[in-house]
């Protein structure tokens, strides 16, 4: 059985499995439920949200509230409440630690689409990834065309929705680490700076320590300089005016 197989009779895809799998992998396990329940219990709704890849998955927080992006204020308002009470920790007290990550979840995809400008974004993310999926089924339309190969398969709405899903999914991701990445050179950017920072004020701090120093010993140093020209000149004074070696007397004989 192959990992398409496995996700479709429910199983776990294996680990030589790529991204492509892991979003059909979750695509097919999160439709079967709503399928199988259109209102999740709690522990299903705090295992939707914390299953494998959930740290991409929930960058969608239409996805994340399963709520339309056409949703209304209100609409969107009643869902987070619903959701929110399902996965609170203290209605899942034998399962709290997992509960808050839910929560937390639900609680932060439910702030950003508060924001207009977060909400625009997310909206223009999904409306990139159908707008990705619709050229992509006109140029396969067009080759199976060419090809004299049937065309049917492609009118498929459940596997149009699945490829909108995944491409979704794909640009969200993207995006979060692209923004990682530029956090990332910021912060490397802030820290560089900041120890130029340090350095700048350090080399300051031993130039003003320095001066100060040398101003406090200049009187020192000229009193010394004075003293020294001083010792020099008394010196000089005091020296004696140098002799010459006179020759010893010669003393005459003296005959009887």
């Amino acid at each position: 059985m192959n990992d398409a197989e496995m996700a479709a009779a429910g199983g776990e895809p294996s680990a030589q499995s790529g991204p492509d799998d892991l979003f059909n992998h979750f695509y097919t396990e999160v439709k079967q439920i709503e399928k199988r329940d259109s209102v999740l219990t709690s522990k299903q709704q705090i295992d939707r949200l914390l299953r494998p890849g959930s740290s991409y998955f929930n960058l969608n927080p239409f996805e994340v509230l399963q709520i339309d992006p056409e949703a209304t204020d209100e609409e969107l308002k009643k869902r987070f409440r619903a959701l929110s009470i399902l996965v609170h920790p203290d209605k899942n007290q034998d399962d709290p630690d997992r509960a808050q990550l839910a929560f937390e979840a639900v609680d932060k995809a439910y702030k950003n689409l508060l924001e207009p400008e977060q909400k625009k974004r997310a909206v223009d993310v999904i409306q990139a990834g159908r707008e990705y999926v619709e050229h992509n089924m006109k140029e396969k339309k067009k080759q199976l065309k060419k090809d004299g190969k049937p065309q049917f398969v492609e009118d498929d709405p459940e596997m149009f929705r699945q490829a909108v899903y995944k491409q979704t999914m794909k640009l969200f991701a993207e995006l979060e680490i692209k923004r990682k990445e530029r956090e990332a050179k910021d912060m490397h950017e802030r820290k560089r700076a900041r120890e130029e920072e340090i350095e700048t004020a350090e080399k300051a701090k031993r130039e003003r320590e320095w001066q100060k120093n040398f101003e406090e010993t200049r009187d020192g140093r000229v009193d010394s300089w004075r003293s020294f020209q001083a010792g020099k000149g008394k010196a000089k004074k005091e020296k004696k005016p140098r002799s010459f070696l006179k020759p010893p007397k010669v003393k005459m004989e003296q005959r009887e």
